[in-house]
């Protein structure tokens, strides 16, 4: 994979010889702080749910081929959802897909070519970084502020070099944490606008943004419905195992959106989808997203008493959080030795869409340890470590 920088050329990315995707596999005897799962305690009422959906007279109209983008009914309840963040939209542009991974390969292979450039925050979704080196589509770090992405640097890279979409995670960057201001929303939707690039918006965070955090207004898929493609991926917010998120795009997309669509997955799981679907209708989903509202504003409490200096423009409820830690630290030489002490985190090289620089962070995941207790003596033993 390469990277460019303006006025210097294309370079080799520091994460092109290795495998940067993060999973939750060889967690063993670890306590993972390193893998940001969603809070799995409340997977009791997905359970719940789960069950009187597959006692339900129509089930067996969930088990075949038909309405490859999700049954009609279950879009309803889709679009319903997501008017709580601001997206309006019709049956036509919305697809059930498999996640947001499933969803960003969707979007890569619908509308992009390899060879073709995609701006990037300079740290940003490490999955996205391996899709796209998959994909031989190369990645443009743009720097940014407590506000997000900047739009003088997009500004500036699209003058210089053809770029053809930009991939933003507005309501809270992973592995950042920034939420981007509702001002530099409209900046960089200008600058979208102007230079006719395809806007990937991952908006799995919306539901800890929309309606608590008070600068938060809208998505840009309203101010760029036409160049969008926006995801809502429903793993953090209701449950990580049924893999199920809604697409939402615009009509010049949706010929190829759908044709992707069929290609790769032949359909999403309807019954999954229905899990989904009835959490919703049923109320359970808000009760849910309630519950893990209160466990992030726990788990970040915590995480306040060990490491009280925080960054600036950063999101009160991340189920993550970025440390600054010293700048000549070996990444994977630290990786290795918080496993042998019994925890698992991932340091900030592992983001980098672009060149190393010199700040170093490490993404400390609050959301996948079994219990506060368990936390707290990954976060002990964290602390203890760097000192």
């Amino acid at each position: 994979m390469i990277y460019a920088v303006t006025g210097s050329g294309t370079f080799v990315s520091p994460n092109a010889a290795r495998s940067i995707t993060i999973s939750a596999d060889n967690t063993t005897n670890l306590i993972d702080l390193g893998f940001v799962a969603s809070f799995e305690q409340t997977n009791g009422i997905v359970a719940e749910v789960a069950q009187k959906v597959a006692e339900k007279n129509y089930l067996e109209k969930l088990l075949n081929y038909n309405d490859p983008t999700g049954i009609p009914h279950q879009k309803t309840a889709g679009l319903n959802w997501m008017e709580s963040f601001g997206i309006h939209a019709d049956q036509e542009h919305i697809a059930i897909v498999s996640g947001a991974q499933n969803a960003l390969a969707i979007a890569l292979i619908s509308l992009f070519e390899p060879g073709n450039r995609i701006a990037t925050d300079l740290y940003t979704f490490s999955n996205f970084i391996e899709l796209a080196k998959m994909f031989h589509i190369q990645l443009v770090p743009i720097p940014g502020d407590q506000f997000g992405m900047l739009p003088d640097e997009l500004e500036k890279q699209c003058c210089q070099t053809k770029i053809h979409g930009i991939f933003l995670i507005p309501s809270c960057s992973n592995p950042t944490t920034i939420m981007i201001s509702d001002f530099r929303k409209h900046e960089l939707a200008a600058i979208i606008r102007k230079h006719h690039l395809i806007l990937i918006e991952d908006d799995i965070h919306a539901f800890l943004t929309a309606g608590i955090v008070s600068d938060y207004r809208q998505p840009m898929f309203n101010l760029l419905s036409e160049q969008s493609v926006y995801i809502c991926s429903t793993s953090k917010s209701l449950c990580s195992g049924l893999r199920v998120a809604y697409m939402v795009y615009g009509d010049a997309f949706r010929k190829n959106m759908l044709q992707s669509i069929f290609n790769v997955n032949v359909k999403t799981s309807s019954l999954d989808a229905e899990v989904i679907t009835e959490l919703i209708l049923s109320g359970k989903a808000h009760e849910i997203v309630s519950q893990k509202k209160q466990l992030a504003q726990s788990a970040n409490d915590l995480y306040k008493e060990y490491f009280p200096a925080g960054q600036p423009g950063e999101h009160p409820l991340s189920f993550y959080r970025w440390l600054s830690i010293e700048e000549d630290v070996d990444s994977s030489q630290l990786e290795v030795d918080l496993k042998m002490r019994g925890i698992r985190v991932f340091h900030s090289d592992r983001f980098l869409s672009g060149q190393t620089t010199r700040e170093k962070y490490l993404r400390i995941a609050l959301s996948s340890t079994n219990s506060l207790d368990e936390l707290k003596l990954g976060l002990d033993i964290l602390k203890q470590y760097l000192g």
